[in-house]
């Protein structure tokens, strides 16, 4: 049995109230919000860290549309907004292997604090939400910790975008989690300096890397593709001793700056970590830097460019690609996204686009699925709304709706339906979805 104390009764002043609290800033908070907004009713975004922009700028992910490719049917919207304002902004470079932007993941922090500034968004930073406020079956608001102590923020309709479905657990809707060992891994990345760029260009010139090398199951399309993939100076460090047996350490790199800062190196990959377990963040954290110095040190021993590169940053946190998932009014399956899955309630489209559990398939023949509200809205709490990748679906779906470009089309149309639920004085169960798919199509998403 667990020992437990007993906490006395107390009183919580109320920090505010607004229309549309959304809980978390990453891609699709981010997208929440500003969708929100851009409808006229009152928004805050609340956000854990001291930036907003989550994985991108937390976890330093760079490549938010890495699977874009000739061929490729893409989103529109909020999404695409990010790379376009990034780029406006000086804060992307081409990325290497898509037809896509590798954003500046330091510069996105003001990206991000220019779009929200911009739609009038209230802002709340280093505020953590710890409970649901719920009236009946109907979400009011969350209670909040912070510097400031423990506050209440009031709100007509909430948005979980916390990636973790923290608030839904919170309010007692129902979801589902894997079992740890079946759940993708997490990741600690990190950047150096000082590499050598035009000496390692040539050298990835003189042996290209291909989506073979990663080892996945592929629909064969793909194999030929260009991929920055790094595995053999980490094989060959295995092999000397110098990396432990049962650490598996190779994956990506994205940017090299002309200054020579490798600025994302994805290649700490750690499975059986829990991301709702403190214990195992904690261990995740201190491992993955662990690993991250075996990784440095190999990539100086062995590949050429990196002699003299240092290390320069870890990720701020730990990238975390799959936790809790709702149960919604529906469940996204994998026929769904494989197969071209057509949905009276679309809030957006994505690419057939699958990249987890050892398969990966690239959007490169036009193929898409639509993305419907139903994967958006808890089964139970009413005015609550789910986006990024704690959505309803499958395990293979979830290899889809995790990408973070599917995670903005999942809060735009978030933040726009708990707007025009506002203003029709419906729950967000209740949406006219022909009035919300309008509404998107006027902020520029895709519907078809």
């Amino acid at each position: 049995m667990v020992k437990q104390i007993t906490e006395a009764a107390r009183k919580t002043p109320v920090l505010t109230e607004t229309d549309v609290l959304v809980i978390g800033s990453g891609p699709s908070g981010l997208a929440a919000a500003l969708a929100a907004a851009r409808e006229g009713v009152d928004t805050m975004l609340v956000e854990r860290y001291g930036c907003f922009g989550g994985c991108i700028t937390q976890a330093g992910v760079e490549s938010i549309a890495w699977y874009r490719h000739i061929g490729t049917v893409d989103i529109q919207g909020i999404g695409v907004e990010f790379e376009q304002r990034a780029r406006a902004m000086g804060a992307s470079d081409p990325e290497p292997q898509s037809r896509s932007d590798a954003l500046n993941t330091e510069l996105f922090k003001v990206v991000a604090d220019t779009l929200v500034t911009e739609a009038g968004i209230t802002p709340l930073l280093h505020c953590w939400a710890v409970d649901a406020i719920l009236a009946g079956d109907t979400i009011r608001g969350v209670v909040t910790e912070s510097k400031s102590g423990r506050q209440a923020i009031l709100a007509r309709r909430v948005i979980d975008a916390s990636g973790d479905a923290d608030v839904a657990h919170l309010a007692g809707a129902p979801w589902r989690m894997a079992p740890v060992k079946e759940r993708l891994g997490v990741t600690v990345s990190f950047s150096m300096c000082g590499v050598d760029r035009q000496r390692f260009m040539a050298h990835v010139r003189d042996r290209p890397a291909t989506i073979t090398d990663w080892g996945v199951e592929t629909t064969g399309k793909e194999d030929h593709l260009f991929s920055p993939y790094l595995a053999e100076p980490f094989a060959r460090a295995k092999a000397a001793g110098e990396i432990p047996e049962g650490v598996n350490i190779a994956g990506t790199w994205s940017r090299i700056s002309a200054h020579g800062d490798a600025t994302y190196l994805n290649l700490v990959y750690m499975p059986g970590v829990d991301a709702t377990n403190v214990r195992d963040l904690t261990y995740g954290e201190i491992e993955g830097r662990r690993q991250v110095m075996w990784a440095a040190q190999a990539l100086q021993k062995y590949t050429p460019g990196f002699e003299k590169a240092q290390l320069r940053s870890f990720g701020a946190a730990l990238g975390t690609r799959e936790s809790r998932k709702i149960i919604g009014m529906y469940n996204l399956t994998a026929d769904d996204v494989r197969r071209q899955g057509r949905f009276t309630d679309a809030i957006g489209i994505f690419p057939e686009f699958i990249d987890g559990y050892g398969e990966l398939v690239l959007p490169s023949t036009g193929r898409y699925f639509q993305v419907p509200y139903g994967i958006l809205v808890p089964a139970e709490v009413e005015n609550l709304l789910v986006a990024g990748r704690c959505v309803a679906g499958d395990q293979i779906s979830h290899a889809a709706t995790r990408a973070m470009m599917c995670c903005a089309v999942t809060g735009q149309g978030a933040g726009v339906a708990a707007a025009l639920s506002i203003q029709d004085d419906v729950t967000c169960r209740q949406v006219n979805i022909k009035r919300l798919q309008n509404r998107l199509i006027r902020q520029g998403v895709r519907i078809h």
